[in-house]
């Protein structure tokens, strides 16, 4: 599985993003593509301590717990998953401002490459090192699929 925290996924990643434009069209879902952006900045900002998010009540830990697997592992994910609450973006976003401040956060995420210890996921627990990198990285590929890039 790869992993944002490997030199040639990051430059992958940042070159995919540069792929894409103001009329990039989602092969699914509603978002468009500004929205996309913003969406996700806010598991790097979570991972980073910039965003907290409601932890979850037990019913909701449960159905995580059972998804946990699948948020690191080498099968890609659904088309149209539900999105966490907290990371909803419904208003229009402006493409540039989006995707600079995306890239800023996955090289900050990347920045932190040698940092083995991070607080648990307010809703996943527990993440290893690796796992860690290999959940940011399958949510922006997931994501940039989903534009065509």
């Amino acid at each position: 599985m790869k992993s944002l925290f490997d030199s040639e996924t990051h430059a992958e990643i940042l070159n995919r993003i540069d792929k894409l434009s103001e009329s990039s069209q989602g092969e699914w879902g509603k978002m468009e593509v500004g929205q996309m952006l913003r969406h996700c900045q806010y598991p790097l900002k979570v991972a980073l301590g910039k965003h907290t998010i409601k932890k979850p009540n037990i019913f909701m830990r449960l159905l995580y717990k059972g998804f946990k697997k699948s948020m690191y592992d080498d099968k890609p994910w659904k088309h149209n998953l539900p999105t966490a609450p907290g990371f909803k973006v419904q208003d229009n976003r402006d493409f540039k401002e989006e995707k600079d401040k995306l890239v800023v956060l996955i090289n900050d995420f990347y920045g932190e490459r040698t940092k083995k210890d991070r607080d648990p996921h307010p809703a996943f627990g527990d993440l290893t090192y690796d796992q860690w990198g290999q959940l940011e990285y399958k949510h922006l590929d997931h994501h940039l699929r989903q534009f065509g890039v």
